[in-house]
């Protein structure tokens, strides 16, 4: 009996194995991407010694448990080709063939009732194992019995066993300074909701609610969109349901994103700015301009379909398309005779810390829904009829990008992107606009979690202009100066001291220097 019992230990990891297999599909679960199963032959031929697997080797870890269970139960089976292949992953028929085999062996063991299968000193030592670790299995049974009852308290309790939900809320206190600039300090707050649901474990359904009273930050006393907060939108705390998203996987390569509210390029390719990109939260950059090369927010909101497919190892391609009126059955609307934006980029990663890619835009934007860098740029760089002298005309555009991110240690990396504007003004001329930056990233900096960031570039601007009249204006750099140092105090709420300084804003030197100190406390859950 002992023998036996000690055999059925060596085996019992199996067991174990057998039962996790068995328990893999429960509904609602997020599971792993299985592996796939490899082909092997029907005809497997047991073998009586471990001798005949010829690769299997006294050196391997598990020869003993493999000479145990052919010579003495003699229930293990090799291939035709008289290997046992030990380091290839089984499917679940040859686990159960094995098994059932090994069972039936020892179910003849016991039928035939061997003279030493169970002796009085056997029974006198499980007797002995049995009070002298019987308070040992008490306690191991009460703590069973505990966890068996949060358990139950926990599958009661729960919000769903298909959906996660996540929420981020922002109290910013801020102020804007300059010779010509007259703002108040405010306290804004911003929240979001978002309900992140799954149907088969590998697709995603975003459902994000939002309120907040920032409004368009301090652009109305500005009277630029330079600055502006990369969280900031949503006015008089009034609840809106601005992201809807699914996300799902076509094959092992094809990301499919598609989006019923809020298209955005961003949400589907890759922008090069991790840790600050945070697609409009509070846990990024401070400013929309530091998120993201600002030709991403061509077409922002809307409806649209995008794409993102794993070439290779290193590379990666994307592809999109958006409209913003998409859901209006209105004559020059909808999805295909309104406003769009369609992207095509391609990214070439050959390592974990080097990355660059190359991102072509190609949009219209009739008059009803103007021209803009989504928040972004001066108002030349918007062609803001008001900055044109009234010129209010649709505009085909084509913008082209390059991106780069190196991370050069974990504590330290440079990520920076130029786009160039190349816009048609619809029967009246064309114009250039261009913006770039670089921005150093300070992962970890003082504590793990923590994040510090100075990003210096050109909001979106104007640089050439080819329309009748030919009108004149300033073509000074605007620069973007942002500094900004999150500090964690614990994994939910976090503290984000940070300037931006605006050099020319709306290109022209004459306007005084523009600085917005900002404090953002920002809470996750």
């Amino acid at each position: 009996m002992m023998k036996l019992l000690a055999h059925g230990l060596k085996i019992s990891p199996v067991l174990w194995g057998a039962i996790a297999l068995g328990s893999a599909a429960v509904p609602g679960a997020i599971a792993a991407e299985p592996l796939p199963e490899a082909t092997v032959s029907p005809a497997l031929t047991q073998v009586t010694s471990v001798s005949q697997l010829s690769d299997v080797q006294p050196t391997d870890w598990a020869f003993q448990a493999l000479q145990s269970l052919v010579e003495r139960y003699g229930c293990i089976a090799g291939y035709p080709d008289g290997t046992y292949r030990g380091n290839r992953a089984m499917t679940r028929y040859e686990f159960a063939a094995g098994l059932n085999a090994c069972l039936d062996r020892v179910n003849e063991l016991i039928a035939a009732g061997t003279a030493d299968l169970a002796t009085q000193e056997d029974l006198a030592a499980l007797q002995r194992l049995q009070e002298e670790f019987a308070a040992e299995l008490a306690t191991l049974r009460g703590r069973v019995d505990s966890l068996e009852a949060r358990t139950a308290e926990l599958e009661a309790n729960q919000f769903s066993t298909t959906t996660k939900l996540n929420g981020e809320a922002a109290f910013t206190l801020a102020d804007a300074f300059g010779d010509d600039v007259d703002a108040e300090t405010v306290f804004h707050d911003r929240v979001r909701l978002q309900l992140t649901s799954t149907f088969n474990g590998k697709d995603r359904l975003y459902t994000r609610l939002y309120a907040g009273n920032l409004g368009t930050s301090f652009a109305p006393t500005l009277g630029t969109n330079e600055g502006r907060y990369a969280f900031d939108g949503a006015v008089d705390n009034d609840v809106l349901i601005d992201r809807l998203h699914y996300v799902f996987p076509v094959g092992d390569r094809l990301q499919v994103t598609a989006m019923a509210s809020l298209a955005g390029h961003h949400f589907y390719a890759d922008t090069f700015n991790p840790g600050l990109e945070a697609g409009g939260g509070a846990t990024g950059a401070l400013s929309r301009f530091g998120e993201r090369n600002p030709i991403y927010r061509f077409g922002l909101g809307g409806q649209g379909i995008g794409l993102r497919y794993k070439v290779s190892n290193s590379i990666e391609a994307s592809a999109g398309y958006m409209a913003r009126g998409g859901d209006n059955p209105s004559e020059k609307a909808g999805l295909f005779d309104g406003n769009y934006s369609a992207l095509a980029q391609l990214v070439f990663k050959p390592s974990d810390s080097f990355k660059v890619g190359l991102t072509y835009i190609h949009s219209y934007d009739g008059t009803a829904r103007r021209f803009s860098f989504g928040g972004t740029g001066t108002n030349l760089g918007n062609l803001a009829p008001a900055a044109l002298g009234g010129l209010n005309t649709p505009v085909s555009s084509n913008a082209y990008g390059a991106q780069a991110y190196f991370r050069v240690s974990p504590k330290f990396d440079v990520r920076g992107w130029v786009g160039l504007t190349k816009a048609q003004l619809i029967n009246r001329g064309d114009a250039d606009l261009l913006t770039y930056a670089v921005a150093l990233g300070f992962p970890d900096l003082g504590k793990e979690g923590n994040l510090g960031a100075i990003i210096v570039g050109a909001e979106p601007y104007l640089t050439d202009l080819n329309v009748p009249g030919d009108p004149n204006f300033s073509e000074d750099i605007p620069f973007h100066i942002e500094a900004l140092y999150k500090y964690q105090l614990n994994d939910n709420v976090s503290i984000t001291p940070g300037v931006i300084w605006l050099t020319a804003p709306n290109q022209n030197e004459d306007n005084s220097d523009v600085v917005i100190g900002t404090l953002r406390t920002t809470f996750t859950f």
